[in-house]
């Protein structure tokens, strides 16, 4: 009984304690946030008090769906039409919020060279994209902030920089057997014509590079992971469209939460197991210097390995480790190069004077053989342009998130600790102010004198992100973006099925959303 008139007496208590928290950060600290910017001249659309601008930004999104068709010119538009929208009402810089994260959105071309300058001390990865996205990354590279990110970058880097780069091109080669054999079956066994979906092929591809480069095995050794990895990256988008409260319900035990930690915990097992295999062939291998191959492909791996034991600031244990950046590494390896080669083969199909040029140049280079090295590569100036054009239209990477972990100045504004930090490499790639009226149209001729050149100022351009967050596989993704045109254009040639539907679809990165059936004929 006296429990019990004690709860009743304890639960108002907390009970209001509870909600003057959910007050306070819902209305009144996202109100002195929004205060303090209205000081520095800052403005956005005016939040409702649960859902802040998310019902704002559905109904934008809703109302511009309604009113125009999708195509090339216009997909950021259809994609985020709140932020373009918001921009011209309320400038290249305001604030907006998801319900409890105000967001600093960032496009002025001051600011943006200054966010290049900061360090990686001064700002990283959002909190609470860290805990949205931990299922598919964990504490790992793409993710982490401060001393944790720097010792994973250098453990990591190293062995994507140039120098090891060159020495995979041969596998990278190797990888592409399987999609160039698998392409000319079916077309002998139509006519040497037929329709078909490049996008899974793309996947394949690039997921059997980053296994045999990175990792010392081939596609079917990571299939599993590969999957698994597609299925959560799904899953999170579908729930990331929105942050802030609606985010609280991604911890309650609803069927998809249940499936995703499923996922992750299978995904986990899948990683441990290949690991613990690929660590024991390359202690295998080194001793025998008749193989120093399989220990150079083993070098990642084995980096990550030996370096999950000396983190002091990393919040897991040593496994936590070793999953994380190996799904980091997975997963940008595979995923944002695959979407890339997909685009270059859409844009390439409809634009057949470019890919007469691009095809005339990887014959006259290196002859559609498998000899291909770094100095073949390098000679490719109509592809590489290609390529550089290709993710200027649709970067791997769509929208930067960043947080200050300490008060920085940017474009003359005081940015306090906390402050979360949004900017769209897409939007900004697409720029008339920077690029010209024609910004949204394929002239891959803009890189003629290199990337620098392409655009006034030039860290407009930032496919792979910029400053000292920048991808540190851009290399690899590159190399492997030439080694694969020049060995599909030397045999095939491509147009456009009438059935492709042209609707760019967000899911971390920018895909088809419809897949990417192209007509493929064999050349003679």
């Amino acid at each position: 009984m006296e429990k019990l008139h004690l709860l009743v007496l304890v639960l108002p208590v907390l009970l209001g304690s509870a909600l003057l928290y959910i007050w306070d950060i819902l209305l009144l600290r996202s109100e002195r946030v929004r205060r303090r910017w209205r000081k520095q001249g800052v403005r956005g659309p005016r939040p409702t008090l649960l859902y802040g601008n998310t019902q704002e930004m559905k109904r934008i999104r809703q109302d511009l769906t309604l009113a125009q068709k999708q195509d090339t010119n216009n997909y950021i538009r259809t994609l985020f039409p709140h932020l373009l929208l918001w921009r011209e009402t309320y400038g290249s810089v305001f604030l907006y919020s998801t319900g409890a994260v105000e967001i600093l959105y960032v496009s002025d071309p001051g600011m943006v060279k200054d966010m290049c300058h900061c360090t990686s001390s001064q700002l990283g990865k959002p909190i609470y994209l860290q805990k949205s996205r931990k299922p598919l990354f964990g504490e790992g590279i793409l993710i982490s902030s401060g001393d944790t990110w720097a010792y994973e970058r250098k453990i990591i880097a190293p062995e994507l920089f140039m120098e090891k780069i060159k020495v995979m091109i041969g596998l990278i080669v190797e990888a592409s057997v399987p999609l160039l054999e698998a392409w000319e079956s079916m077309l002998d066994n139509s006519g040497g014509i037929r329709e078909i979906d490049v996008d899974g092929y793309m996947r394949n591809f690039s997921a059997d590079v980053i296994a045999r480069a990175c990792f010392g095995g081939d596609f079917t050794t990571g299939e599993e992971i590969f999957s698994r990895l597609r299925q959560l990256q799904k899953a999170i988008s579908e729930q990331d469209t929105l942050v802030g409260l609606p985010a609280l319900w991604k911890y309650l035990p609803t069927k998809s939460n249940k499936e995703m930690r499923e996922l992750e915990r299978e995904v986990r097992l899948l990683i441990l197991d290949a690991a613990s295999r690929g660590s024991s062939s390359t202690s295998t291998s080194s001793t025998n210097r008749n193989v120093c191959m399989q220990t150079t492909n083993n070098d990642l791996l084995r980096s990550i390995v030996d370096g999950a034991h000396q983190c002091p600031s990393y919040p897991g244990t040593a496994e936590d480790f070793i999953v994380d950046n190996c799904k980091n590494i997975y997963f940008a390896g595979h995923e944002t190069t695959a979407v890339a080669a997909t685009w270059c083969l859409m844009l390439l199909a409809t634009h057949p004077e470019w890919q007469d040029r691009a095809r005339a140049e990887a014959l006259e280079v290196c002859c559609g053989n498998t000899g291909i090295d770094f100095d073949v590569l390098r000679r490719l100036k109509t592809i590489t342009m290609v390529i550089q054009e290709t993710i200027r239209l649709y970067p791997p990477a769509s929208l930067m998130m960043r947080e200050d972990l300490m008060d920085v100045k940017l474009g003359g504004l005081d940015v306090p600790r906390g402050t979360i930090i949004q900017t769209s490499i897409a939007a900004q790639h697409l720029d008339r102010d920077v690029w010209g009226q024609d910004a949204g149209e394929f002239r891959p001729d803009g890189f003629v004198n290199g990337a620098a050149a392409a655009c006034k100022p030039a860290h407009m351009y930032m496919p792979f992100g910029h400053g000292a967050r920048i991808c540190p596989g851009q290399h690899l993704a590159m190399v492997e973006l030439k080694v694969v045109l020049v060995r599909l254009l030397s045999k095939f040639a491509f147009s456009l099925s009438p059935g492709y539907r042209h609707a760019p679809l967000f899911r971390l990165t920018i895909e088809p959303g419809f897949g990417m059936p192209l007509i493929v004929t064999k050349l003679p």
